[in-house]
């Protein structure tokens, strides 16, 4: 190989590593699902809050603040300070209580009974601060279902 290309390849490859910054951080709404819904017999609900962190850094969860509704009927709000730190592209599960109305108990109630599918939407925001940057809110409005869990009574999942 001449010199000259020797050189030129050289200097193209090392003003490329200068041009490198490195891994991009970016930071992507989280998403937010119902993973479990636990009613218990005095008719309040456990709930298994999954987060997930799509981001390429670690976030701590800071705060949510959702308001459920359940086959279109308000249920009431999950609210918490998770506190934990999730990894790039990992999730994790906060457990929350919920005391319902009376309109989305009787929802739940008929989709245990009927072994149907439960329609249910999240609406809030979720507060997270990246690893080395400052706190950010994200709005959720996320819509899904659930259904009950074979072999587990007052159970959806």
């Amino acid at each position: 190989m001449p010199p000259r290309l020797l050189l030129l390849l050289l200097s193209c490859t090392l003003l490329l590593v200068a041009c490198s910054h490195g891994n991009i951080k970016r930071v992507s709404k989280p998403a937010v699902s119902l993973q479990q819904v636990s009613v218990a017999s005095d008719g309040r609900w456990t709930v298994e809050l999954r987060l997930q962190n799509y981001s390429t850094v670690s976030m701590m969860y800071d705060a949510v603040d959702l308001q459920v509704t359940v086959e279109g009927q308000p249920a009431g709000t999950l609210a918490g300070r998770p506190g934990f730190s999730i990894g790039p592209g990992a999730a994790d599960v906060v457990t929350l209580d919920l005391t319902p109305t009376p309109t989305a108990r009787m929802a739940v109630a008929n989709a245990l009974a009927g072994s149907g599918m439960l329609g249910y939407a999240l609406k809030g925001k979720v507060t997270v601060t990246p690893v080395e940057g400052a706190q950010r809110s994200f709005e959720i409005d996320m819509h899904s279902t659930l259904s009950p869990a074979p072999g587990l009574t007052g159970v959806l999942r």
